[in-house]
């Protein structure tokens, strides 16, 4: 790729952006792939003949979205395991299991504004889940991630990134009142972080890592917190510059040009929106990059924060 664009743009389906790669031989796993656009990341995948691992909470909504996929793509080889993101034994167990090279790795999972809740380490759960428990996936896995040859690590992030940088003196809200979208942006900021430290440090063993907004796509599960869109705050709501909301199909599409064209192959440490790399964020437009979510020092400090606090 010796540019910032592709020939899809915002409306491009997943589907769209693989047609004609061929992923056999490949092997995937998609955190989250039971629901919303984790679904339709998997079935992408799967359509192009890669293996494909939902690993995923609920096994048995996992079970019955294996099943739907092999049935609209043919493909036998969809399978399930168990992983609470919020756990990191269980986390550490997943890593453990698996065995041989891994080619993609997807951290799609993610909540976003709940009340505050804890787990049972006193970790805000936005941040544990959507940062905390990939990180630690992603790190458990490097060793077959770097047996692959060539692997690639995308990480779901968000516009909400913009609404807030971490605060390294306080993630956890244990002294600040918690407000859930600054909670949420933290976690999203930390995602693009990871890719940016990510990037560098796996770069000797040919990993990429990028990041990406899929941008916003209503009725999926991670919406559940949320209630009426009317009831978040302002700076929540797109202005009149942003897309038209996304389907499903839609809103995987940069995962999964992320995950498996041609075209991004080679790129690393990248955000990317809507097919293309992001362009600088603007304030009063709910697009870019914010660029603090792109500041290498910011990203090696939260690598080693992550490290630590896992250790604990």
């Amino acid at each position: 790729m010796n540019d910032d664009t592709t020939p899809f743009g915002a409306h491009s389906t997943a589907a769209e952006v693989i047609a004609g790669v061929d992923l056999t031989g490949r092997r995937a796993i998609v955190t989250g792939g039971a629901s919303g656009i984790g679904v339709e990341t998997a079935r992408a995948l799967a359509r192009a003949g890669a293996e494909v691992t939902l690993a995923v909470r609920d096994r048995q909504a996992g079970e019955r979205t294996a099943g739907d996929i092999t049935a609209t793509t043919g493909n036998e080889r969809v399978l399930v395991a168990h992983v609470d993101l919020a756990d990191p034994e269980s986390v550490a167990a997943f890593s453990a299991a698996w065995q041989g090279p891994l080619h993609v790795l997807i951290n799609n999972a993610g909540i976003m504004a709940p009340p505050l809740t804890r787990t049972p380490q006193g970790w805000e759960m936005q941040f544990a889940t959507n940062h905390l428990g990939h990180f630690a996936l992603a790190t458990g896995l490097h060793g077959a991630l770097a047996a692959a040859g060539g692997a690639r690590v995308v990480a779901v992030s968000s516009v909400g990134h913009i609404n807030g940088d971490i605060d390294f003196d306080d993630i956890h809200f244990e002294r600040r009142p918690y407000d859930r979208w600054l909670a949420y942006g933290q976690s999203k900021t930390a995602n693009i972080l990871f890719a940016v430290e990510g990037a560098r440090r796996w770069a000797a063993d040919a990993i990429t890592v990028n990041a990406l907004n899929p941008g916003r796509i209503l009725g999926t599960g991670l919406m559940r917190h949320v209630g009426d869109i009317a009831s978040a705050p302002a700076s929540f709501e797109p202005d009149s510059s942003d897309v038209s909301s996304k389907n499903a199909e839609q809103g995987a599409a940069t995962s999964v040009l992320l995950a498996g064209s041609p075209l991004t192959e080679g790129v690393s440490g990248r955000y990317f929106e809507d097919c293309a790399q992001a362009e600088p964020h603007r304030p009063g437009v709910r697009r870019g990059v914010a660029a603090y979510a792109l500041d290498p020092g910011a990203a090696a400090r939260l690598w080693d924060v992550s490290t630590r606090t896992l250790a604990r």
